[in-house]
């Protein structure tokens, strides 16, 4: 039986994940779990899966629910409370957002835990300093992304197997062919109108400017050890294939499904087995058109900073990500216009001091202030 540690339990991916949890009980146990502060569903989930260890992270929710907590689930709550979880059981499965989850990666690594990747930043942040260090732990990395999941079936469940071409695939969000006019007039919840996926807030703002295609660019570069002109992105409208691999004679294998996280989910925890995921098979005759259309990087500026920050190098990945969870955080809070979160980012970006992204601390330190110069263009631009 597979033991695992939850961390973002109560989000998107943390919620599907204990789906899978359960349509497989005998195969899967939920040794521990954190949230951050979404308490009555935490509560439900402590209640349901009884792991061994509980941690909510922020303090105050935390103090709220400790005499909540049923008996035998040790508990206990902040940040370092929260990475304690990471001990528990064989596999981690790091599904929180931000750059928070870097560090929850990190301490899986340390450890020595295989880890279950759904947190984009990860990667997006400390890509060379994470990859190194799994390689010297020796432990086993298994992508959550839809897209990320899709190559690494394609390439048999390897992150070093050969290929001439990654190919990503991308929804184009709900804005795909918008005029900047048109673009300047979207509202928040417009925005948060995926037309394929379910997703939480701050990944659908990041689908809608096409940022997040830019991010999953920069964690093919390091799950596969790539370069960028080895990576291809279009536009798949349908999310039917979800992404392909080209290999040297020109042959492409993609991975087909109906628009599910559950799936790579399910499969980050069972490969090389393959289970019943309660997903419906795809029905060719009723799919109708499956189409390609272009992604053209300067029609989207946020994707366009992305592959150009991984352009520069070093710690600029990081600092976009940083600028960017402002951003987004700010448009969601209708304190700036959809088409400033691009402005801003690029703005930091422009005049963020280059540093080796090398440690964990210089990570943290380039994170904090791009937040802080991201901050101070979002007051300029304020509604």
């Amino acid at each position: 039986m597979k033991k695992i540690s939850l961390i973002g339990s109560t989000g998107s991916i943390g919620k599907q994940v204990c789906s899978v949890v359960k349509r497989h009980a005998d195969k899967f146990k939920i040794e521990s779990m954190v949230a951050n502060s979404s308490t009555e569903l935490f509560l439900k989930q402590v209640n349901e899966f009884r792991p061994a260890y509980a941690a909510i992270v922020n303090e105050e929710a935390g103090k709220s629910i400790a005499d909540k907590i049923p008996q035998g689930v040790k508990f206990a709550y902040g940040k370092e409370a929260a990475l304690d979880a990471i001990s528990y059981g064989d596999t981690a499965v790091v599904a929180t957002t931000g750059f928070s989850g870097l560090a929850y990666s990190l301490r899986a690594i340390e450890e020595k835990k295989n880890l279950a990747l759904a947190n984009k930043e990860t990667l997006v942040c400390g890509g060379e300093l994470v990859m190194q260090k799994i390689g010297q732990a020796g432990i086993d990395l298994m992508p959550i992304d839809s897209e990320h999941s899709a190559l690494w079936q394609a390439l048999n469940f390897r992150l070093n197997a050969p290929f001439k071409r990654l190919i990503i695939t991308a929804s184009g969000g709900p804005f795909y062919g918008y005029t900047k006019e048109q673009l300047s007039q979207v509202k928040v919840k417009d925005a948060l109108k995926h037309p394929t996926w379910n997703m939480g807030s701050k990944i659908t703002i990041d689908s809608a400017t096409l940022l997040n295609k830019g991010f999953e660019v920069i964690e093919a570069k390091w799950l596969y050890n790539t370069t960028l002109e080895k990576i291809h992105t279009v536009v798949q409208p349908e999310s039917i294939i979800h992404s392909m691999v080209e290999f040297e004679d020109n042959g492409i294998l993609a991975q087909m499904s109906y628009p599910t996280m559950e799936l790579p989910i399910q499969l980050a925890l069972t490969y090389p087995e393959r289970y019943e995921c309660n997903l419906a098979p795809l029905d060719f005759e009723k799919l109708g058109n499956i189409r390609f259309l272009p992604l053209n990087r300067k029609d989207f500026p946020c994707y366009d900073l992305a592959l150009s920050s991984l352009e520069k190098g070093d710690a600029y990945p990081c600092a976009l990500n940083g600028a960017g969870e402002v951003a987004v955080r700010a448009f969601l809070q209708e304190k700036i216009p959809f088409t400033a979160i691009a402005e801003v980012m690029g703005e930091t970006l422009a005049i963020i001091p280059r540093v080796k992204a090398d440690s964990y601390q210089t990570l943290v330190q380039i994170d904090g202030e791009a937040r802080r110069i991201a901050s101070e263009f979002v007051e300029k631009k304020s509604c």
